[in-house]
């Protein structure tokens, strides 16, 4: 488990000189429409981790819905997150195959900021974020889902941002890393609560 540290500091590693985070093909998201809650998005979660339970078996340590997708009543992108937390993220033979053969795709690999992967599905839209047992990432994105489905006044927070960046994004032309960075301070204020209140700070 990360330390109480670790799980509320946050860690942006830039990207080293010469790398890239995308696999060869990919890149950043033009996709940055926020739409009304959805209440069939824990469901298709429930498609997504039935997929990658059955491809990895005991390999799947832990099947997390996280992200704006999980809180109902949140507005969100309609790509539903998930956590995926494997032995070692690193090890990609160990997992992405089994992924791959069900009908995800590889698309993002940083090992510079806790071994992250991230995988694409189509059917659901998602995306499966690979973490080892030991990452912040996870403690942190269950904190977050979990104090705003308990904090409704966070929760309409959250989404007056979300619209703002999307609305702000669309009119300037710009993909998903950039309305994530849009949002990204009061996102951090919403941990700092989050944390306080868990007693983590």
């Amino acid at each position: 488990m990360p330390t109480r540290e670790e799980i509320v500091t946050f860690h942006d590693a830039p990207v080293p000189p010469g790398a890239s985070p995308w696999v060869e093909g990919a890149g950043p998201s033009p996709d940055v429409a926020v739409v009304p809650a959805d209440p069939s998005w824990p469901a298709r979660f429930e498609e997504i981790a039935a997929a990658v339970r059955g491809a990895l078996g005991w390999r799947a340590l832990a099947v997390e819905h996280v992200g704006s997708t999980s809180v109902p009543g949140l507005p969100a992108k309609p790509v539903i997150d998930v956590d995926l937390v494997v032995a070692d993220p690193a090890d990609e033979a160990a997992y992405v195959p089994a992924l791959e053969a069900v009908g995800f795709v590889l698309r993002v690999r940083e090992p510079w900021w806790h071994e992250h992967r991230l995988l694409r599905g189509a059917a659901p839209v998602s995306h499966v974020h690979v973490f080892g047992p030991d990452s912040p990432e996870v403690v942190r994105h269950r904190i977050f889902r979990d104090w705003l489905r308990g904090n409704p006044d966070e929760r309409e927070r959250y989404a007056a941002a979300k619209l703002a960046a999307s609305a702000a994004s669309t009119a300037a032309g710009e993909h998903g890393m950039q309305y994530n960075a849009r949002k990204e301070r009061v996102v951090r204020e919403i941990y700092a609560r989050a944390f306080a209140a868990t007693g983590l700070t």
